[in-house]
Formats: C-alpha cells, structure tokens, sequence
C-alpha cells in the first residue's frame, strides 16, 4: 500500500478558491505521474486534473480548465488542486491517485488511492 491521505475540503460559496493538498507517504510518489479525480453522489467518479512526475506536463478535464490548477512538490511528497471560481456542481468527493498505467483520464489508470476529502460549494 502507498497511503495517500488528502486535505483541505470543506464548504466554499460559489466563486470562492480551496487548496486541497495530497501527502504521499514514503517517496514513490515522486516517481509517478499523479493524478485528482471526484465522485459526486450517484455519479462515477470522473477525472479532474493529472501532473507528470516531473511536473512537466498537466492535465485538466475541459470542465475545470482555467479554474484548477495542479501542482506538485517531489522533496515533499504532495500533490496539490488549486481550485479558484468554484461552481456548485463542483461539490464532490475529492480524490488522489497514484497512475500506474494506461490512460491518466480512468480510474482503471490508477493503482493507489487516497480516502477522499469533501469539498461543498454552496451559498
């Protein structure tokens, strides 16, 4: 197991930012492409952005670019989502995953997940 272990949701009105943070623990998270993804109630859960392991290259899904942003801090282990302009159909369950293979858009790509963090977007 890679214990990932997420933070920083909560409940946000709409425009409002949240910085949601993943540590990673040992260090082979450094070595892999990771990614966020969310699941709202009765949805599947879907993709939101991904970050090369050198940080190199992002990802976004289409319904968060411009909004979200993706970071990553090897020497510490975390992966963070700067989310800005939030929307009410952005409340969700946040994830954080480690990609192991395939396509970083699936979950079926991920190999190791965190235990989610809530974020609501309400007024």
């Amino acid at each position: 197991q890679v214990p990932l272990v997420e933070s920083g949701g909560g409940l946000v009105q709409p425009g409002g930012s949240l910085r949601l943070s993943c540590v990673a623990s040992g260090r082979t998270s450094s070595s892999y492409t990771m990614g966020w993804f969310r699941q709202a109630p009765g949805k599947e859960r879907e993709f939101v952005a991904a970050i090369a392991q050198n940080g190199g290259r992002v990802y976004y899904a289409d319904s968060v670019k411009g909004r979200f942003t993706i970071s990553r801090d090897n020497a510490k282990n975390t992966v963070d989502l700067q989310m800005s302009s939030l929307k009410p159909e952005d409340t969700a369950v946040y994830y954080c995953a480690r990609w192991r293979r395939g396509s970083y858009y699936t979950p079926s790509g991920y190999d190791y997940w965190g235990q989610g963090t809530q974020v609501t977007v309400s007024s």
